[in-house]
């Protein structure tokens, strides 16, 4: 399926040059919704996951219905402050400045095989440190899932040596 024809491409938003991809024109149709989580689920199943790990909040759009069509788990990813247990967490790099993600500190058994998804690779930081949290806890990132990937910003040289699956490339 030509899942670009479902993204609608939103000029000079959230600032002037930028192009914006949303996708919720194609969660909102159900056929490429369904398509795209059924192409995330195969690729998944060739990679032997127990368990679905997604920043928020696009990686939970992601990541959630992947987990539920596999029957494994689904453990969020956080920005500080928004989980009530006990965590780990990571600083990373934003454009102007550093955030920090959160994960529970029992949400991956070590072991255990996980999927990282996510809507959109631009960078690379937020998957990055996803990556960090996960393997902290002594998860093995067997794959890492996106809709779509903007790779004139390079994120992916961030991912060598990981499995990726991209839907679309702009």
């Amino acid at each position: 399926m030509d899942y670009k024809k479902y993204v609608t491409v939103v000029p000079n938003w959230p600032k002037e040059g930028i192009q914006f991809k949303d996708i919720t024109t194609l969660m909102d149709n159900g056929d490429a919704y369904k398509s795209a989580t059924d192409e995330i689920v195969k690729f998944a199943k060739e990679q032997d996951i127990d368990l679905v790990v997604g920043p928020e909040a696009r990686g939970f759009i992601i990541g959630c219905p992947v987990a539920y069509a596999l029957g494994v788990g689904f453990a969020p990813v956080r920005k500080e402050g928004k989980l009530p247990r006990e965590v780990i967490k990571v600083q990373y790099g934003l454009e102007y400045g550093s955030d920090v993600l959160t994960m529970h500190k029992d949400a991956i058994k070590p072991g255990q095989r996980v999927l990282i998804t996510d809507d959109l690779l631009a960078t690379g930081g937020t998957i990055e440190a996803t990556i960090d949290l996960v393997e902290q806890l002594g998860g093995v990132v067997a794959g890492i899932a996106f809709l779509i990937e903007l790779s004139y910003l390079d994120g992916r040289k961030k991912l060598d040596g990981y499995n990726v699956l991209t839907l679309m490339t702009y």
